[in-house]
């Protein structure tokens, strides 16, 4: 999957007039794209799609116009673009109230190297979590994590095939078995495969 360039992005003025519409295309898009993992945790998968959105949003808020910085945010969110082998994730615990979440991040600590996919026939593939920066420590884990699931070739040609997808959690204070995934969330993933 391409990662996305100056060239991919709207100015400001244009983005004020496609927003409405650009939005409403990635909300629909962003349907088929998260697996809840239970009824705390959910994989939301990104795209080029879904970061050219982050991107624009971004530009959008802070008034980004000038080459330099419109450099910094696509450096930011390209490496959440899959690479054609792989999908790329925000995984985030959902606890509404803010007592419980601080309660349950503390209990979860590592819970974001427990995250996997399964692809029938084959065995998991955990994770890899927080390329970019460690967002966990000794006393309590974050709410948002950046994974990445790397796929064996014969994955992907299963999957290409027809193989059922699955995911959960298997940390010892949370254990989550989805699957198989709804045909239409994992026919978006597939697509991002090459």
């Amino acid at each position: 999957m391409d990662k996305l360039t100056r060239e991919d992005l709207m100015s400001l003025e244009q983005y004020a007039e496609a927003r409405p519409a650009f939005k409403a295309r990635v909300i629909e898009h962003k349907r088929n794209r998260r697996i809840p993992l239970g009824t705390n945790a959910s994989l939301y998968f990104e795209d080029r799609l879904t970061m050219q959105y982050q991107v624009q949003e971004m530009l959008r808020i802070e008034r980004i116009f000038e080459a330099a910085g419109i450099c910094e945010e696509l450096d930011a969110y390209n490496p959440l673009i899959p690479d054609g082998t792989n999908w790329k994730a925000t995984f985030m615990v959902e606890f509404p109230d803010s007592n419980e979440r601080r309660a349950m991040l503390a209990q979860l600590v590592g819970v974001e190297d427990t995250v996997y996919v399964r692809v029938d026939g084959f065995e998991r593939v955990i994770a890899i979590a927080d390329e970019d920066l460690e967002r966990s420590d000794d006393d309590k884990t974050s709410a948002v994590h950046f994974l990445r699931f790397e796929l064996e070739p014969a994955m992907v040609d299963a999957l290409k095939s027809g193989a059922a997808l699955h995911a959960g959690i298997d940390h010892p204070n949370l254990v989550v078995d989805i699957g198989p995934v709804p045909d239409d969330v994992r026919a978006s993933l597939v697509a991002d495969l090459d």
